[in-house]
């Protein structure tokens, strides 16, 4: 191409730089620019891919119409085949119209899909179908409309990696990539990144009216064998830090070294310590987390064999009420084993023998107890002297002595009915306080009411 056309195509578009790499992008892009193939930039992020496309679409029969620049990465896996090919009213929640989608508005002009890599598997397949007949379907209909829509497609990722893996389709590279046009990185640029310097200097002295900074000769090669692996946004990142930090307006190389590491092989930015503390450890976390499961392992330990004594003496309970076993009522005298806060209190010791209760009938006369509930209740009683919250031993034995003259043979049926008639009257008829005077639930209760007939 002619040195001046080129250089009038760099002033349009404010490029900066004479490399080789650079010069032969812009170069091919001019030349493709009258046709209507599809172009694939090829570049790392921060190069400037997005000049292209703009340059193209300049350049070509379609410059007086449309042009969209889409991100691809940037629009919701689940929208943007609405975006891009428009959806019919209805067709999913939030639809309350319809949409002509970006092939739809750019009739006749150009399409610049930046970030092409990151296309869902489904659209990719929407896309090749467009590049081969310009036919596509909006979202939820059925008519196949057409568009005349060139499409620039840009990408960071290696796409033959992309395809071989699965995650991008081979047709569709093929497709986008008949006319690839590479942008260099900013390492391969040579003095362009001297030249990229002194133009982003001055526009921070302009915009923010700061005097300008300049690089002594050592800064220079220090920026020069940099690796740059933000490439032209990382170089103006840095060169705007150094403008508003940097004391000195002629940056050495000591002052450099504080923005970019002298490691000629580092892509990576210098780093700061904080009070020269070393890197964050996570050993404290990892020994709290051991710590929490040791202890997760224990509780859950204990819970296995507190239920496997619970399920023993439900056990127990079964076979005492299916054998009508003998359950003596505790006198005032009587003493208590302790009960294990770990067992319910079911387990009394030691019951008294049989010549100590006169006022109980032999075993025979005892109905089998067949209700788990009530023989876990009369177990309670027994193991606390009375009703919890009703009896106590050493205040009201009369009381229980009035029960015991009623009748010589009352059983244990009789002596719960008596016991739920005194809560009820003593609570006016109140079942939700009478039960949490028995100690049991309200339903328990009811279904004894209806039980003994109250």
């Amino acid at each position: 191409m002619d040195t001046s056309e080129l250089q009038k195509i760099k002033q349009r578009y404010n490029i900066v730089g004479n490399s080789d790499g650079l010069n032969h992008a812009l170069d091919v892009a001019l030349q493709v620019a009258p046709t209507d193939l599809s172009v694939l930039i090829i570049g790392e992020s921060g190069v400037g891919k997005e000049i292209i496309p703009r340059v193209i679409h300049d350049n070509s029969p379609r410059r007086r119409e449309r042009y969209f620049a889409i991100n691809c990465g940037s629009i919701p896996e689940g929208t943007i085949d609405s975006e891009l090919f428009g959806h019919e009213k209805g067709s999913f929640t939030g639809a309350i119209g319809e949409s002509e989608g970006y092939f739809g508005i750019a009739n006749k002009g150009t399409i610049f899909l930046d970030e092409v890599g990151e296309l869902p598997i489904q659209t990719q397949a929407r896309l090749l179908r467009v590049l081969e007949t310009g036919e596509y379907i909006r979202v939820g209909g059925t008519e196949i409309r057409k568009t005349d829509v060139r499409i620039v497609a840009a990408t960071n990722v290696n796409m033959r990696k992309a395809v071989s893996e699965g995650r991008f389709r081979e047709d569709l590279y093929y497709r986008l990539n008949t006319i690839p046009i590479q942008m260099p990185a900013l390492r391969e640029r040579g003095d362009d990144i001297l030249l990229l310097f002194r133009l982003f200097a001055m526009q921070m002295a302009e915009k923010y009216r700061l005097p300008k900074i300049s690089l002594s000769d050592e800064a220079k090669q220090i920026m020069l064998k940099y690796k740059w692996p933000g490439n032209v946004r990382q170089l103006k990142n840095i060169t705007e830090q150094m403008s508003v930090l940097s004391r000195e307006r002629e940056i050495d190389a000591q002052t450099l070294t504080q923005f970019i590491p002298r490691d000629e092989e580092s892509t990576q930015l210098a780093t700061i310590q904080k009070d020269g503390k070393d890197d964050h450890s996570y050993a404290s976390e990892r020994e709290l987390l051991y710590k929490i499961l040791y202890e997760l392992r224990g509780n859950v330990s204990d819970l296995r064999r507190e239920m496997n004594s619970l399920r023993k003496q439900l056990d127990e309970a079964r076979q005492l009420g299916s054998t009508g076993g003998y359950v003596s009522p505790v006198q005032p005298n009587t003493q208590v084993a302790p009960v294990s806060s770990a067992s319910p209190v079911s387990s009394v010791s030691p019951v008294p023998s049989v010549s100590s209760v006169p006022s109980v009938s032999p075993v025979s006369s005892v109905p089998p107890i067949t209700d788990l509930d009530e023989l876990q209740h009369i177990r309670q009683e027994i193991a606390t002297g009375g009703i919890r919250g009703t009896y106590k031993p050493e205040t009201e034995d009369a009381e229980i002595e009035e029960i015991k003259e009623e009748s010589e043979n009352l059983n244990l049926s009789d002596l719960s009915k008596q016991m739920i008639e005194k809560a009820l009257e003593r609570n006016n008829g109140n079942r939700k306080k009478a039960a949490e005077e028995l100690g049991i639930s309200d339903r328990t209760l009811y279904r004894k009411i209806n039980k003994y007939k109250l």
